[in-house]
């Protein structure tokens, strides 16, 4: 076999002889995967196809020990190195042309303890896993709201989802992990050990270690939750947006009330007649009591004149899922994202004449309320920074043709500059797309310099920078 060439940071590569292949084999419980090899484009493939790389080399790991070893090459030769987990990464950082990808996807395990209310989650597994594995025992985390997401990157991230308001973030839900740091270091991070790393990976990315395990409190939810789908034609959007803003604000914890606007799929419950017309999307959870819930939602039923309304009990963990079938993988998508403290009547307005236009029918606008248990951790407690109650907007573009890129990229970043004057400057690291690398100090904001600090601590040299990168201070 001739020598395998990996490309380094500094922009150069390094040659990898057979015999140096076959000793890191040697070493693995996992496998090496090269252009070729069985498993290569599984590990290679990410969920946004707009990212098409090929990494010079794969570590497909079984554990920690695994990871290790991976970490030690990339650290020892001066590879360029990325970390994949469940490859839902919007920003395609997840994997690196020519260098070393530690891929993380294999590692599924879901571990729960109904009694301790805890689970020890490895970081390939997705939403879904850990969802029905706590299910079993009417048990759940606050994650996100697609059951394909990774659980990892998630995590790391922030993360959020349908019973935050009531339960706080998922970092707000993590009780320890474990960590391969950049010499090799296999370490807990908790409150009580290595607690600056433990604060800094409750939503400072990927950029401290490679996290080989998470511990998460759980909560008894479900197994059913009121839920569902509220369909209203776009044109009453104008007084209904105010109305979900209002609700929002002064619903209690258990309820989440977010807002989809886009062209109707075919969904069976609409009419024929307006699939691929533009709608408002009411979607909402209620995590209690049924009979509470039902009041609670009362108030946005009782809007407008819906097209439909599918709001009912419903299995927590298949409402975890409802909106698969929109986010499959294999389309090309792009991401833009504000932070608004309210939703004010102008940015409404701008985010109306938007909608009207939308570029391809699966692009949508989604607007997400948090606060509740979340808004009440201070901003210092964890590296993610914006623990007010405040409305998320993604701008989500979607589409299947590379001929409509910049189309579609034009019109996501121009939503993005209107209603920026309307926005408080931090942003969720999941949404950033790979063009955003100079919005992650102001993602940040007052944690940053210390996130810098924690970064030259575990890792000086920056090996783990592809990601929405903290560079060591």
């Amino acid at each position: 076999m001739p020598d395998v060439s990996i490309s380094t940071f500094s922009g150069s590569s390094c040659a990898l002889s057979e015999d140096d292949i076959s000793a890191l084999q040697a070493s693995l419980r996992g496998s090496v995967a090269l252009p070729g090899d069985p498993g290569y484009d599984e590990a290679r493939t990410l969920w946004n196809a707009m990212v098409d790389r090929r990494p010079g080399l794969v570590v497909r790991c079984a554990g920690a020990s695994d990871v290790r070893q991976a970490v030690l090459l990339a650290r020892d030769r001066g590879l360029q190195v990325a970390v994949r987990s469940g490859g839902h990464n919007i920003a395609g950082k997840a994997v690196c042309e020519g260098g070393l990808l530690i891929d993380l996807s294999t590692m599924t395990s879901v571990t729960v303890d109904p009694k301790s209310r805890k689970a020890w989650v490895e970081p390939g597994a997705l939403l879904g896993d850990l969802d029905k594995e706590a299910q079993a025992h009417a048990l759940a985390t606050p994650l996100g709201v697609n059951s394909t997401t990774g659980v990892a990157g998630l995590t790391l991230g922030g993360g959020f989802g349908w019973i935050t308001r009531k339960y706080g973030m998922s970092i707000d839900n993590l009780l320890s992990a474990e960590v391969v740091t950049a010499d090799g270091s296999i370490l807990r991070a908790s409150e009580e050990e290595n607690s600056d790393l433990f604060w800094a990976l409750r939503g400072g990315g990927g950029n401290f270690g490679v996290v080989t395990g998470f511990e998460f409190q759980l909560h008894p939810v479900g197994p059913e939750v009121l839920s569902g789908l509220i369909v209203h034609p776009l044109e009453d959007a104008k007084t209904l947006l105010p109305a979900f803003r209002d609700a929002a604000n002064s619903a209690p914890d258990e309820l989440t009330v977010w807002t989809i606007l886009r062209k109707a799929p075919p969904l069976p419950f609409l009419p024929e007649e307006w699939h691929g017309k533009e709608v408002l999307v009411f979607a909402l959870c209620y995590c209690g009591d049924m009979a509470e819930g039902e009041k609670a939602v009362a108030g946005i039923r009782a809007l407008g004149n819906p097209i439909a309304d599918v709001v009912g009990p419903h299995p927590f963990v298949g409402w975890q899922a409802a909106f698969d079938p929109l986010l499959e993988p294999g389309a090309r998508n792009y991401w833009k994202s504000h932070d608004f403290l309210d939703l004010s009547d102008e940015a409404i307005d701008t985010l109306l004449n938007a909608v009207a236009n939308l570029p391809t029918p699966e692009c949508e606008v989604f607007i997400a309320h948090v606060g509740g248990a979340m808004s009440r951790v201070p901003a210092e407690a964890t590296a993610y920074p914006q623990r007010s109650s405040h409305f998320i907007m993604n701008v989500h573009t979607r589409w299947r043709e590379a001929a409509d890129d910049d189309g579609c990229i034009s019109w996501a970043r121009d939503l993005f500059a209107r209603t920026q004057p309307y926005a408080v400057g931090t942003v969720y690291i999941n949404f950033m797309p790979d063009d955003e690398d100079d919005r992650v100090g102001e993602a940040y904001g007052d944690n940053y310099a210390k996130l810098a600090e924690v970064k030259k601590k575990y890792d000086p040299e920056n090996l783990f920078r592809l990601n929405q990168n903290i560079k060591p201070s």
